[in-house]
């Protein structure tokens, strides 16, 4: 078993490596000269309000059948896609030009006014053609720049002009057969792909690997379009020029809309169908940054670890050279750390919240390793809408068990075996960070259905969410509490006095050093931070999940060492309450964390527009910020806790 699942890990890896993203079983579709190709619309969307819209919520043309959903999975409906059929369609390898497609009903004053905020609010229009976006090129001082969509309309001197006519291109690739399906890293395409008729082998087949859209501006004749149905030619010439719009919205008239379609056969190869939209502009300052970041945290994290290692050693090392009479004498003039050794292990203020708190961040930080990991083998892409967020839920609720057993083994551990109320913490635990989250997101979702967004999440949703946590991660942390509560607890080395030592005054506060350690780890997530953040906000793809990764592991190893660092500076000026500090002292990272949000949300986010799409920033900011708190506190309270029991167990102290 083991064995096979190396074979499989290497066979994803060899494809990773090759073609970037394509997994064994995602196969191309063949197309054979004169098949229909049908173009969906996804919501519209804006950088300006982060709010996406239906698309049928303008006086676009609707398709004669109807408009109908297509299917979407859980992470598609929780991003606030809505993905859709559209009246454009395409003959495969079959140019035309001047298709009339519709002319709508005359503008209301409800629909001029809407028409004119969405132009304002810069909305984009996004198609896709067998799963690729439709992307748009333009220039800019000299400069290609790549677009996913293309504007609603445009606004030149207080005037609206809408863009109604569309200039396709379609890129095709000739289908290669069996053999070569196989060399690409498409699986069993072979025997998935159908082929058409007794001769299907025969047939030439061409495969979708590019999708270009030109949005143009045309004014179109009322009056010769009146006799027209859908699919019929244009009766004159349609001149299409980006740089010229010509066609202003005007309340009580119609707008009528025109496409042409143009095919060309091209070079790429199914595989690297995906590298346009991944190759934005950016990428090389993108790789330099993060390995400017790794080498500065690799250095940083060096000094730490040696500068730690040298003091901790030293000490141990000097204190069991020492013979038996020289010990007694050391004791009583012992300093530092070593006069701790009768309260270090009493049990903290809120020791259950302490628990859940744990336990939850173990399962945040869980989740977050095998996604990455995950997206990083390329089980994640682009290509396929949804899967990340479906991933991180599925994960999520998988690794309630985890959290189940981590909070209940440490509340028993305080507790010094003490079984009493372990279904409590893990009750707690499940419902803890879930409920803060259902908090958060259901107030940002009353004011996104407020606002007639598809970015609301339906009822029917809120049901499904609510089932998948009572149903599947509350039992399945339960079953972790419960192999928790039967795991033997951890016995603490030394014995706790009944009264507690007290602290000698300090010379500043030592939350202000707990809030201060924060900068370190920030310091690893910084740079790789704007990247996420612009992939999230700026509507860019984000795909270097295996860079990610790395960030990932260095962020944890730098948690850990700082909180230890920070819990034994505590320990050497006898303040024996750690337990909170060391969860702190990395957890403080959210708190650079959400002020780089802020930050982010007045200097780069400048166009935002109304206070509810800053209430949306804010709010989602504040859930990742509070994950991320959970997750990094996690890992300090735990190497903190391995570092005093392994201290304290190193030397005999009477």
């Amino acid at each position: 078993m083991g064995n096979f699942v190396i074979w499989v890990l290497t066979i994803c890896l060899i494809f990773q490596s090759g073609y970037g993203f394509y997994l064994p079983g995602s196969y191309p579709h063949k197309y054979v000269v004169g098949d229909y190709l049908a173009v969906k619309v996804n919501s519209l969307t804006s950088i300006d309000t982060e709010m996406p819209f239906s698309y049928y919520s303008l006086p676009f043309c609707k398709p004669t059948e109807g408009v109908k959903d297509s299917a979407e999975n859980l992470g598609e409906l929780l991003m606030g896609d809505r993905i859709e059929n559209s009246p454009y369609r395409f003959k495969m390898f079959t140019n035309e030009t001047e298709i009339f497609l519709c002319q709508s009903d005359k503008l209301s004053a409800d629909d001029f006014k809407l028409l004119k905020k969405r132009i304002d609010e810069m909305y984009q229009v996004n198609l896709i053609l067998d799963n690729l976006p439709a992307i748009r090129y333009t220039m800019k001082e000299g400069f290609m720049l790549r677009w996913t969509g293309y504007p609603v309309g445009v606004n030149v001197q207080d005037v609206y002009y809408v863009f109604n006519h569309l200039k396709f291109k379609v890129l095709v690739h000739k289908y290669e057969e069996t053999n070569m399906a196989r060399v690409m890293g498409t699986g069993d395409a072979a025997e998935v792909v159908p082929t058409i008729g007794n001769g299907g082998l025969d047939v030439p087949g061409y495969m979708v690997v590019g999708f270009e859209v030109v949005p143009c501006s045309v004014m179109h004749n009322g009056n010769l379009v009146k006799n027209l149905k859908m699919y019929e030619k244009y009766p004159s010439p349609i001149k299409c020029e980006s740089t010229t719009v010509s066609m202003p919205i005007k309340e009580g008239e119609p707008i009528v809309f025109t496409y042409e379609v143009a095919f060309e056969e091209s070079d790429i190869k199914w595989p690297s169908r995906w590298d346009a939209y991944l190759k934005m502009e950016g990428s090389k300052v993108h790789w330099f940054s993060i390995l400017n970041s790794l080498m500065v945290i690799t250095f940083l994290a060096g000094i730490v670890l040696v500068i730690f290692l040298r003091t901790v050693r030293r000490d141990l090392t000097r204190y069991e050279e020492l013979d038996k009479e020289a010990q007694a004498q050391m004791n009583e003039e012992l300093s530092g750390w070593k006069l701790v050794v009768g309260d270090v292990f009493r049990a903290p203020s809120n020791p259950a919240l302490l628990c859940i708190m744990v336990g939850d961040g173990v399962q945040i930080l869980g989740m977050a390793v095998v996604t990455i990991l995950f997206a990083a083998l390329g089980f994640m892409s682009p290509a396929s809408r949804g899967t990340l967020i479906t991933g991180m839920l599925f994960f999520y609720m998988i690794l309630g068990i985890a959290a189940g057993y981590a909070a209940v083994r440490l509340w028993r551990t305080i507790g010094c075996g003490d079984h009493k109320g372990w279904v409590s913490v893990s009750w707690k635990a499940a419902c803890f960070f879930p409920g803060i989250a259902f908090l958060i997101l259901t107030t940002l979702n009353f004011l996104l259905w407020g606002s007639h967004s598809t970015g609301a999440i339906p009822f029917s949703l809120f049901v499904i969410l609510l089932l998948l946590w009572f149903c599947i991660s509350v039992p399945l942390t339960l079953v972790g509490g419960y192999f928790g509560a039967k795991a033997p607890h951890i016995e603490y080395p030394v014995r706790t006095n009944q009264i507690p030592r007290e602290i000698p005054a300090q010379k500043y506060p030592s939350w202000l050093l707990v809030l201060g350690a924060g900068t370190l780890p920030f310091g690893t997530l910084f740079i790789e931070l704007f990247f996420i953040m612009s992939s999230i906000w700026m509507g860019r793809v984000y795909y270097v999940f295996g860079f990610l990764f790395i960030v990932l592991i260095l962020l944890v190893v730098v948690c850990a060492e700082v909180s230890l660092v920070l819990t034994y500076m505590h320990l050497c000026v006898e303040d024996w309450k750690w337990w909170w500090k060391s969860f702190f002292a990395s957890g403080s990272v959210a708190i650079y964390i959400f002020l780089y949000s802020v930050n982010y949300l007045i200097f780069d986010l400048k166009s935002l527009s109304g206070p509810v799409s800053a209430t949306l920033y804010l709010g989602y900011s504040l859930f990742m910020v509070l994950a991320i708190m959970f997750a990094t506190g996690t890992i300090g309270f735990l190497s903190s806790f391995w570092f005093v029991h392994y201290l304290f167990s190193s030397v005999k102290l009477d």
